[in-house]
């Protein structure tokens, strides 16, 4: 089984359920999906942010509606695809994207309620999408799921252990879920961005010090940061027919981060 495609063009009616679309990759995956004619549900919990996205895609003739979702919630997750397939009458990708990146601690002293908010944003709010997204596209026996891991999710972090630790568990839940559905006409990959400028690398919301920023961007092949609209560049790829033999991988997205 192959990805869905329709009369009018391979994108021209396809439906995608993007979280974390109110900014960064999320969102300019969103623009970038709508630049080619497929209708966004945007999911995320900033719904200022959100309700800007969905106004500039509308604004550039694309079509888009607002959803907040909490991805720790499993009923949000339930709720915002039921809304995708009643609005659109279908869903055909799932951009699994939402995630935060944690406060820095030794593994010693990492605090245990902040160690299970990673966890439970950036691996069981993937899971919680996912359960719900495949409840579709079994039934329509189509659909394409892309996870954001990391590049911290194949290698460690000091400080970050949570986060390396989520973004690891992503990986594999994408490898075992792609295992399992690709018989039932499922494609499941995930990517992993390296140091993007977004909110969470770059400004006041940072996780990581300016100082520790510059000495990564000296490891990055390219010597800077990722754009978003670099990344959601390879997310638009890998939900297309272009990438129909692409099952189960982790894509590195990284300006050569990972080669060193």
């Amino acid at each position: 089984m192959t990805d869905v495609q329709t009369s009018g063009g391979e994108s021209s009616r396809r439906v995608a359920f993007v979280t974390g679309g109110a900014s960064g990759i999320g969102r300019a995956a969103s623009l970038a999906w709508a630049r080619e004619g497929v209708r966004i549900l945007l999911g995320d919990v900033d719904d200022a942010a959100g309700e800007m996205t969905v106004k500039d895609i509308q604004s550039a003739g694309g079509e888009a509606q607002y959803v907040h979702v909490d991805v720790c919630n499993e009923a949000d997750c339930i709720n915002a695809v039921e809304q995708a397939v009643k609005l659109y009458g279908r869903l055909d990708i799932g951009f699994n994207n939402a995630g935060i990146t944690g406060s820095s601690h030794r593994v010693g002293r990492y605090p245990l309620n902040e160690w299970r908010r990673v966890l439970d944003v950036n691996l069981t709010g993937v899971f919680n999408c996912m359960q719900a997204e495949l409840k579709v596209f079994e039934q329509q026996g189509a659909g394409v799921i892309i996870n954001t891991s990391s590049v911290i999710g194949q290698r460690g972090t000091a400080g970050g252990s949570a986060y390396s630790a989520a973004k690891h568990g992503v990986i594999g839940l994408t490898r075992s879920a792609a295992l399992e559905y690709a018989g039932r006409g499922v494609r499941i990959n995930a990517i992993c961005p390296g140091y993007v400028e977004t909110q969470l690398v770059v400004g006041e919301q940072a996780g990581i010090p300016s100082n520790v920023l510059d000495e990564k961007i000296k490891r990055i092949a390219a010597r800077r940061l990722g754009q978003p609209e670099e990344i959601a560049a390879v997310v638009v790829w890998l939900a297309s027919q272009a990438a129909s033999f692409v099952h189960g991988s982790a894509v590195d997205v990284d300006g050569g981060y990972l080669a060193f």
